[in-house]
């Protein structure tokens, strides 16, 4: 199958790597001298020490990437997944798209196939690939598994079987919405727990962050339209550990930095990824609100984040609400 994979970040180039073992990819960077160097020295800035496969094309040309290509996968940051959508419409292009980034669209607070559904029509074949997925891990060949989710259960069967690989194990669902949900809120709660970590707060608590933080991404999962046992599953729970207890996590990472008193823009400065849960934690605050979800740990991240709340300050607010009983719909 002849690929186009958009977006040369680690987790686009992980997915070359492993799927470049069976497949004719085209990863396309927007950078063309960027991506000329990607070619010429078979290796990227964010995977230094990975080597590409010869199948893997590296390209600056986004209609040469789309040439002939039977799926596309978007692995731009979410920032950019529209951008992406609306060249493959301009270009007159009927490509299946698979959405490989994580969270909810600045100022829309649309998930990827919202936007799809929008720019593309909503008959377009598009799916949703989430799950505990450490972008280096895949790339060296670590045993991964993930969900490919899609509206169209068929599409989605189909597709999951021909990316399917042994040690990049991916299952298939037709809960697009819950597992796009868990993919994007997980990163919040990265962040919180990262918070937790630094302000030295214990395992004990960082736990209870994981587990209320989960009963947080599925009630407004739920409320959205998926399904709570999608977020049992590697999209939900399984991701949401990884993030939040991974030292390869950059939304923990930017926790941590918080918890130690460091200022979020030169956080973000230093970082060199993007960290899809800062602005995602806006937009989960907005939709949850209009679906009238209480979300109180996104919340205390918002606090931080954008109003000048105290980490340790923030924390205590979340200390000290009221007990509830633990199936309670607003509980910490």
């Amino acid at each position: 199958m002849r690929l186009a994979i958009f977006g040369a970040g680690a987790w686009g180039a992980a997915l070359a790597v492993a799927l470049g073992e069976t497949h004719d990819v085209r990863l396309w960077d927007r950078d063309a001298a960027r991506a000329a160097e990607i070619a010429a020295r078979r290796r990227t800035r964010y995977l230094p020490d990975v080597v590409l496969p010869d199948a893997v094309r590296p390209t600056g040309d986004f209609t040469a990437a789309l040439d002939g290509a039977e799926l596309a996968i978007v692995a731009t940051p979410t920032a950019g997944a529209r951008t992406a959508l609306e060249r493959m419409r301009d270009a007159g292009a009927r490509v299946p798209v698979v959405f490989a980034c994580k969270g909810f669209e600045r100022s829309s607070g649309k998930l990827a196939h919202e936007i799809a559904a929008e720019v593309l029509g909503g008959d377009a074949p598009a799916g949703v690939l989430s799950g505990p997925s450490y972008a280096l891990e895949v790339a060296r060949g670590l045993p991964t598994a993930v969900t490919l989710a899609a509206a169209d259960v068929d599409f989605a069967r189909t597709t999951a079987r021909a990316l399917h690989r042994r040690r990049l194990r991916i299952y298939y669902s037709d809960d697009v919405v819950g597992v796009a949900v868990g993919g994007a809120v997980k990163n919040v709660m990265a962040i919180a727990t990262g918070i937790s970590d630094a302000l030295g707060l214990g395992l004990n608590a960082r736990a209870a962050l994981v587990t209320r933080g989960l009963a947080e991404v599925t009630r407004l999962g739920v409320r959205l339209g998926g399904r709570a046992e999608t977020f049992m599953g590697l999209a939900g729970a399984g991701d949401l550990i990884l993030t939040c207890t991974g030292d390869l996590s950059r939304n923990r990472r930017v926790g941590l930095a918080l918890g130690r008193g460091e200022a979020l823009e030169a956080i973000l400065a230093g970082l060199g990824h993007v960290a899809e849960g800062v602005h995602t934690a806006r937009e989960v605050e907005a939709r949850a609100l209009a679906a009238g979800v209480d979300m109180p740990i996104n919340r205390a991240v918002c606090e931080v984040l954008f109003q000048g709340v105290a980490p340790r300050d923030a924390v205590e607010q979340l200390l000290a609400r009221d007990p509830k009983g633990e199936g309670a719909p607003a509980d910490f």
